[in-house]
């Protein structure tokens, strides 16, 4: 998830400002690369990491500033593996029969194709509870040209058939079916208009070369104006370590190298998206798109799949229990 276009630069590498206390059980090495480092399913304590604040190079995870027009999207990178992801604009199957059935899941694809064309609306300042920050962003992209954008839509829509063959009902907060957007405090309300069971909101970073692996990113403590996540840090917590143990076994991705010390877990109270929300709540970060190792896989179907695959692993074992 990147909110500023340039290339990087020298920034250090955090996007946000303030957090609060977190403890959180770091899970066990497993000792081969394919399962890469696992997050066991427990975590205990308050909110947040107690680290001071930092920023990622630009394209990264800086939250301050408005965004800049990215480039005309490229469509997705051509790949001979992965399945296929439904038609941008085919509307969500009637969900089959099975364990997630009576489960509502809401799939937030980070950012929009359209985005670019349109930085006079995103750049619109909305209440967050603990501050304003602009409507949306365009996100980050490869140095090939492939989007974040691009890469959400296609793994959120094949997350979405495999939750509908669990029997889950799922709901895109967008399907490229919108000019811009929608903002960030309507990716909220979304989520909790539908009463979701789980809302995962599915972006790729814009680090420095170097910067590898995935991370989830958890709800804060925060209660501020119309934001209050009281209800929601410990479910989301849950959510956010079963995704990403299930994401390295799935992917054979290690947590990031340079967000969560290791662990693939990342408290924030700067976002919109989990500020305002009343359901559980998580994002991932699929792996870094400046990286060219990370962007090998980012590109790949194959990949993408597997990554598709892991986050509905996850849910699945959050809503099973």
């Amino acid at each position: 998830m990147s909110y500023d276009s340039p290339p990087p630069t020298s920034r250090p590498s955090r996007r946000f400002s303030g957090r609060g206390n977190l403890t959180v059980a770091v899970a066990a090495l497993v000792p081969t690369a394919l399962a890469g480092w696992l997050v066991w399913q427990g975590v205990s304590g308050a909110e947040g990491s107690g680290l001071p604040p930092k920023a990622l190079p630009s394209q990264s995870r800086s939250a301050t500033g408005p965004a800049s027009p990215q480039p005309k999207p490229a469509p997705p990178a051509p790949t001979t593996s992965g399945a296929s992801p439904s038609s941008p604009s085919s509307p969500s199957s009637p969900a089959a029969k099975g364990p997630l059935t009576g489960k509502v899941v809401v799939v937030d694809p980070g950012h929009n194709p359209g985005n670019f064309r349109h930085t006079r609306e995103i750049n619109k300042l909305v209440d967050i509870g603990t501050n304003r920050k602009e409507c949306d962003t365009t996100g980050t992209s490869t140095d090939a040209g492939y989007t974040e954008a691009a890469f959400t839509l296609d793994v959120s829509r094949r997350l979405r058939t495999l939750l509908e063959e669990q029997g889950a009902t799922v709901k895109l907060v967008q399907n490229n079916d919108r000019p811009y957007g929608p903002c960030i405090d309507e990716r909220a309300r979304i989520g909790n208009e539908a009463k979701a069971d789980a809302v995962i909101s599915v972006h790729a970073d814009g680090s420095a070369v170097g910067h590898r692996g995935f991370h989830m990113i958890l709800p804060a403590l925060v209660k501020g104006g119309v934001a209050d996540t009281t209800k929601i840090v410990g479910p989301s917590r849950e959510l956010g370590t079963r995704i990403a143990g299930k994401f390295v076994r799935a992917t054979g991705s290690a947590p990031s190298n340079y967000v969560g010390g290791g662990t693939g877990l990342d408290v924030r109270d700067d976002l919109g998206g989990l500020n305002l929300s009343t359901v559980p709540k998580v994002f991932i970060e699929c792996g870094n798109m400046r990286d060219p190792k990370d962007a090998a896989l980012l590109t790949d179907g194959g990949w993408r799949q597997k990554a598709a695959q892991g986050i509905a692993n996850g849910i699945g074992s959050y809503l099973k229990g």
